[in-house]
């Protein structure tokens, strides 16, 4: 069983900046795509960013230009750089890693970002 251990949470002003991490139990080249979700309440959760296995990327027109995502091979580990925060960046950022046959989730973490 994957597990995705997520930490980087928190709250920050607007305007500030998180970095978020992801780091799987098993290596990243066996997925897809590694990415970050989000999920405020009383809403569907929605992708932010994606990294795939060849290195491409993909962000929600919401968050381009301010954040960033980005991986670490040898620690199996992917980041989300939020820089210029917004009150309506406000989530739980849930870290996922797709396969052929599953997607793995984690446990979430809460960013809040105050006006």
């Amino acid at each position: 069983q994957v597990q995705l251990v997520e930490s980087g949470g928190g709250l920050v002003q607007a305007g500030g900046s998180l970095r978020l991490s992801c780091t799987a139990s098993e290596i990243f080249f066996r997925f897809n795509f590694m990415g970050w979700y989000r999920q405020a309440p009383g809403k569907q959760r929605d992708l932010v960013a994606l990294i795939r296995t060849g290195g491409t990327t993909n962000y929600a027109d919401s968050v381009k230009g301010r954040f960033t995502i980005s991986r670490d091979n040898a620690k199996n580990t992917v980041y989300l750089q939020m820089n210029s925060l917004k009150p309506e960046d406000t989530a739980v950022y849930y870290c996922n890693a797709n396969s052929d046959l599953h997607d793995y989730w984690g446990q979430g973490t809460q960013v809040t970002v105050s006006s």
